[in-house]
């Protein structure tokens, strides 16, 4: 049985670097306020939901260190309890099973996997898909956390150079079980190509749809065949994903989405 998606606006919270990462500056409290006050902006703004991911800890690891963890828990716990939207968690680079374990014990909704079935080249070597332990976990803690699987991953290619996108979007669906797919650039902020989620959904006609990077108010209307779309920088100061989230920017892109799905 699939799980219930988030939908609409989802507000992106680049967590700063946490305990045990190479950029941490010495002070969760500081992190975890800057997130808190993105998230306050977030909700003022009108978003529909709220995606966490711990992106200030470059260069990132496969699967993550406890205390990184632990960080995660005590500020996604700070953000739902704040937030009257559906919560998500993201463990970069690719730590499914920590998403999930912080999801089941913060009342996170969903969480966002970047290799859900298949195996991808990146900068962290190969990354292999995990979606049976993934899906066994989540049975086992009785998790009622959507997984939203990610399709052509950006910051990423393809190990078999002969899968396709097409192909890769029915295992994820059929055999991974995945909740929505997430389609992206080919990195952070970089355009989504609409041919890309045409071509998905031609190949998996009842797969929920997802935008995962290079959203803004001017763009946002290309999406449409879309059902949410995650946006981060355009929503940040500026422009720049380091800078905090500005209250103008969340309106005008809320603006648009609500235009989006009326027409």
């Amino acid at each position: 049985m699939r799980r219930k998606i988030p939908t609409g606006l989802i507000g992106m919270v680049h967590l700063k670097a946490l305990p045990g990462s190479p950029g941490f500056a010495g002070d969760i409290d500081a992190v975890e306020s800057f997130a808190l006050a993105d998230v306050t902006t977030l909700l003022a703004g009108g978003v529909d939901a709220i995606l966490v991911e711990n992106f200030g800890d470059v260069p990132f690891q496969k699967t993550v260190d406890g205390v990184t963890i632990a960080a995660m828990t005590r500020i996604i716990r700070a953000i739902v309890e704040l937030s009257d939207v559906p919560v998500g968690v993201n463990v970069l680079r690719n730590d499914p099973h920590a998403a999930l374990s912080i999801a089941t014990v913060t009342g996170a909704e969903f969480i966002r996997v970047n290799v859900h079935i298949g195996a991808m080249v990146a900068d962290q070597g190969l990354i292999e898909g995990q979606a049976a332990e993934t899906l066994r976990l989540r049975d086992s803690l009785n998790a009622d956390v959507a997984i939203l699987a990610d399709v052509g991953v950006k910051h990423a290619t393809s190990y078999d150079e002969k899968w396709s996108l097409e192909q890769e979007a029915k295992d994820a669906w059929y055999r991974g079980l995945a909740d929505a797919l997430i389609v992206s650039g080919s990195g952070t902020g970089a355009p989504t190509k609409s041919v890309d989620l045409e071509r998905i959904k031609q190949a998996v006609p009842e797969a929920r749809l997802i935008v995962g990077s290079g959203v803004n108010a001017d763009t946002l209307a290309e999406y449409s065949i879309a059902e949410a779309w995650i946006v981060g920088t355009a929503l940040k100061r500026d422009g720049l994903v380091q800078n905090e989230v500005e209250l103008a920017r969340v309106r005008e892109m809320c603006h648009a989405s609500s235009d989006g799905n009326s027409s």
